[in-house]
């Protein structure tokens, strides 16, 4: 949700602030401020908007001059999205300035009880009674007080507290949101994700739940939650500020769908070797398989949908019951699961919090779990029993593409890995899968080439206030995805729809010029999806179709169509969902919408 940074050492800190807050602005971009240590005590500026507002106001940071400081960027939870509810907070003697990420379940017990104490405070927000407690528990011994104060918190919280008394001292504490710290020469740092700290150091420290860093120029000791020491190994990263830039791209999202292509043969190419799905990340044993009887998908958003694909090809080669549920609905509902489900959990940034909960609730019942997902050292990775990494690179953009499409290639090496371990695939076929997964990337690459006119496309359907998606099988999977790319970007009503469930209601929404954008790539259903989309017709829709390359048939009927290159039958979603992305962008683009920050979203949803 929303994203802090610190920096000591012998620079002017608030500038490079500023510079981590516009990597982190992905985060949430409802208000930005920073707290700068000077020689006459803690400065503050914050304002509501967008970061640049904070750069104007402080002057790109000449304005508050200091060798130490913490920023924020807010995604906003409690209260408003205004200049006294931005972070960070302050004490009331100016003492102390934090700057939180999270929610404070507690927080309000804790602020009738601070307000009885005398305590005056000035936001909405649930962090400013940490700020308080900080105050209250402070007797000279500021390690004492960070331990006595989140000692009282419930809830979320990656902190940063910076303390008039303490010099260039900085501390940093996490429980259930990321936080990371950055190691350098004279210096060191702190942020909620490396996209901030890269561009000045590689090498990084992953705090973990409980833990709290103490953060000097020329040190940094990492604490448990009873104060005791904790080894921790420093990491280094392994991709350079390059990546999270736009690389002369227009927005962060067009860059990342035509990063696609590589982000894929990352992905996949490593696992291919010899002619065989090689997953060493992957430990179970065939002792292990054989008692499985049910897998079970669970994620949020459009890892979700990665997972709806992931189901249906999972299943249709592997022959195992597989269910896809939604993290924040299985969390609740007391599942069927024991030791003989393997749960798969699908993540971009490894922080969803309901997707943690429903992990933690189903590895609790027996479930083995394997993570998808592409953050290393993220909460889900160190969870769960085994990891396969994406390694699709940083996402920048809140729509993801290629945190997605490197899901589905992920998915379908697992269906064909866990097929040809349970004695489902015969030679022939199992290489005929393996040279279908080894196409991914230039596949994806001729799904971007394929269609020049999605530009001319999106201007023609910008204007429509609601659209319709619909598809079955695979396609209708790769519908949803397609539809909340449109919705998160463009803000246009869309909804994607089984096509088989047209008649049950849908339907009656069907009106003179409401298009639809119908899939139809599953070629054993294209017959059925003729007659759904003769049916729209029949009611004034416009259609713009979505099919493989070659097909004529469907000239007779769609208004416009979407070419989608050849592949494997099952592999379908893949190329599919390119030119939905593409069209989306573009859509969204002559809509005049921020692209890459969609208002009310953030990237990672780290609070329930």
């Amino acid at each position: 949700m929303c994203g802090i940074v610190g920096f000591t050492g012998t620079h002017n800190a608030a500038p490079i602030l500023l510079d981590g807050l516009k990597k982190l602005e992905y985060r949430g971009y409802d208000s930005a401020g920073m707290a700068v240590l000077g020689q006459e005590g803690i400065q503050m500026v914050k304002t509501s908007g967008m970061i640049k507002n904070l750069d104007s106001k402080t002057q790109g940071g000449a304005a508050l001059p200091g060798f130490a400081g913490i920023g924020h960027t807010r995604w906003a939870t409690h209260g408003e999205p205004t200049d006294v509810n931005a972070h960070p907070h302050m004490s009331n003697d100016e003492k102390f300035a934090i700057v939180h990420n999270g929610i404070i379940e507690n927080y309000a017990q804790l602020r009738e009880e601070l307000k009885a104490k005398g305590f005056q405070f000035k936001s909405e927000t649930d962090t400013e009674v940490i700020v308080h407690l900080l105050d209250l528990y402070y007797e000279g011994d500021l390690k004492k007080a960070v331990l006595k104060t989140v000692s009282r918190l419930e809830g979320a919280y990656a902190l940063g507290i910076l303390c008039a008394e303490e010099g260039g001292r900085l501390i940093a504490a996490r429980h259930a949101a990321p936080l990371i710290v950055g190691v350098g020469i004279g210096e060191n740092y702190f942020a909620s994700d490396v996209t901030a700290l890269v561009a000045h150091t590689k090498n990084v420290i992953y705090l973990e739940d409980g833990e709290i860093a103490d953060i000097t120029p020329e040190s940094i000791v990492v604490y448990d939650s009873l104060g005791k020491t904790v080894e921790k190994s420093i990491t280094r990263i392994a991709w350079d500020i390059a990546a999270a830039e736009k690389g002369g791209y227009d927005h962060f999202m067009l860059k990342e769908i035509m990063e696609q292509p590589n982000a894929i043969k990352s992905t996949i190419e490593p696992r291919i070797q010899n002619g065989e799905v090689v997953l060493d990340d992957f430990s179970l044993t065939d002792e292990d398989l054989k008692k499985i009887n049910k897998i079970m998908i669970t994620a949020c958003g459009s890892a979700f949908y990665a997972g709806s694909v992931g189901k249906y090809v999972i299943e249709e080669l592997c022959r195992i019951p597989v269910e896809a549920d939604l993290a924040s609905e299985l969390r609740y509902r007391n599942p069927l699961v024991d030791e003989h489900t393997l749960l798969v959990v699908v993540s971009q940034s490894g922080e969803t919090a309901d997707t943690i909960a429903a992990m933690k609730e189903c590895k609790a019942r027996g479930a083995r779990v394997l993570a998808v997902v592409n953050v290393v050292g993220s909460t889900i990775a160190k969870l769960a029993d085994d990891v396969i990494y994406t390694w699709a690179g940083p996402e920048i953009a809140v729509a993801t593409t290629k945190g997605y499409t490197t899901q589905v290639a992920v998915m379908d090496l697992l269906a064909v890995y866990l097929a040809r371990r349970l004695g489902r695939l015969d030679d022939q076929r199992y290489g005929e899968l393996i040279e279908a997964i080894s196409q991914f990337p230039s596949l994806v690459q001729r799904a971007i080439d394929l269609n020049p006119n999605l530009p001319a496309l999106a201007e023609k359907y910008h204007g429509h206030n609601d659209i319709f998606f619909i598809g079955r099988n695979l396609d209708y999977g790769a519908s949803m995805e397609g539809s909340l790319k449109l919705k998160e970007i463009s803000y246009l009503h869309s909804e994607a729809y089984a096509a088989g469930e047209l008649k049950h209601g849908t339907i009656a929404l069907i009106e003179k010029d409401r298009p639809v954008i119908a899939l139809a790539c599953h070629e054993a259903l294209f017959d059925k999806m003729m007659s759904n989309i003769k049916e729209v017709k029949a009611r004034g829709a416009q259609v713009l179709a979505v099919v493989l390359e070659g097909n004529r048939q469907i000239f007779a009927e769609a208004d416009d169509v979407i070419f989608v290159p050849r592949t494997e039958p099952l592999f379908n979603s893949l190329p599919e969902i390119i030119p939905l992305q593409l069209f989306a962008y573009y859509v969204a683009k002559a809509n005049g919408c921020d692209i890459d920050k969609p208002k009310n979203l953030a990237k990672s949803v780290t609070v329930e």
